[in-house]
């Protein structure tokens, strides 16, 4: 059963498209009015109309942050263990035409990445691959999760999708988070990006969350990919996405990104631009709509964004990502998977935060407390 994906399948995204330019200002007020709000309150929200509401939009979800989350920032960094890759992406520096220098990190390698990031205060890691399954599967990754968790206490997967079999074998070898985004979720749009590869299957993909609920992960992250298509409609989709997995899968709890179209090696430019001012529009709606998610912010963005945005809803950061397999141990360039803005070290990321008087947070999770 998928109920999440189904639930998914049946909604139009023209219909969404044609009604949120709409909406009119009294719509927007009365989303922000509601204790209660629902998809057709977040649709404006996002919608043009709701710009010139961005500051009281902003004072919500400031507040509806404070509230749920207090002053706490949780931190983490993405760990990218190998760039092979079996997909042809278009927008993506992985993809598998790209004559590029391949490199799937040892059991050696893993030891001195952990080690570098260790040494820079984190506790929470993101582990990060190309999708190639045959040789960096199931076998790769217990292998890698053995030597990680002697370092970490809180251990999130980005990686192909798999099958609730395996979702609950990497539950058992210490994986408490897996973030499966589905780029957009327009089929059209989607088929034109993925090319080749096992990726090219929309809804394989579309039902992950469903086969991490039954597996019991404790955190499902959902996003698109922003400037693959209408990054309104997307958003939309996204928002529904993470209710559904809030609806049916209460015992997990859900994370939601928003992954900005960065330049990469032979990347095209992005179809749909959202400007700064409306990504901080579609954060503030929302925190607004979901005031207990986790909203994550990368180092895609700016270092000036990043700092005042982090007070509006964001409860979760990156920070001195590299998007390179080895890139903590080891200085020697590679290429990465996209581009990031904010280069700043964590220390520095850190005194940002709490000169706005938030306290970054290192250690998501206590093993010890059944995590």
């Amino acid at each position: 059963m998928t109920p999440v994906a189904d639930a998914l399948k049946h909604v139009n995204w023209e219909d969404i498209r044609l009604s949120i330019p709409a909406t009119t200002p009294q719509a927007v007020q009365r989303a922000l009015a509601t204790s209660t709000p629902g998809m057709s309150d977040f649709m404006a929200l996002i919608s043009p109309a709701a710009e010139a509401f961005l500051e009281p939009m902003a004072q919500k979800a400031h507040q509806l942050t404070r509230r749920y989350f207090g002053n706490a920032m949780s931190m983490f960094v993405p760990l990218y263990l190998s760039n092979l890759c079996a997909n042809e992406c278009s927008y993506c520096g992985f993809t598998m035409s790209n004559r590029i220098k391949r490199k799937t990190l040892d059991a050696e390698e893993i030891e001195q990445e952990a080690l570098a990031i260790k040494q820079m205060g984190f506790r929470h890691i993101l582990i990060v691959t190309g999708e190639h399954e045959t040789k960096v599967g199931m076998t790769y990754f217990k292998k890698a999760l053995a030597i990680l968790r002697r370092h970490f206490d809180y251990i999130m997967m980005e990686v192909q999708p798999l099958s609730c079999a395996e979702y609950l074998s990497l539950r058992k070898a210490g994986v408490s988070g897996v973030l499966v985004y589905q780029e957009t979720y327009h089929r059209r749009c989607y088929a034109q990006y993925h090319l080749r590869g096992t990726k090219k299957d929309f809804d394989w993909r579309l039902e992950t969350a469903d086969r991490l609920g039954q597996a019991g992960i404790q955190k499902i992250g959902v996003g698109a990919l922003l400037g693959l298509a209408d990054w309104r409609t997307d958003s939309t989709f996204a928002a529904l996405h993470a209710a559904l997995i809030q609806k049916h899968y209460w015992r997990s709890r859900c994370s939601i990104a928003f992954p900005r179209l960065r330049p990469c090696e032979g990347s095209a430019p992005p179809s749909s631009v959202i400007t700064d001012k409306q990504l901080v529009q579609l954060i503030c709606a929302h925190r607004i709509l979901h005031p207990q998610a986790e909203l994550s912010l990368s180092t895609r963005e700016s270092s000036f964004f990043r700092d005042n945005v982090a007070t509006l809803g964001i409860t979760s950061m990156s920070a001195a990502s590299q998007t390179q397999p080895g890139g903590y141990s080891n200085t020697e360039t590679q290429l990465s998977q996209f581009d990031t803005e904010d280069t700043r070290s964590p220390a520095q990321v850190a005194s940002a935060l709490q000169s706005r008087g938030i306290e970054p947070v290192w250690q998501d999770w206590l093993a010890g407390f059944g995590g």
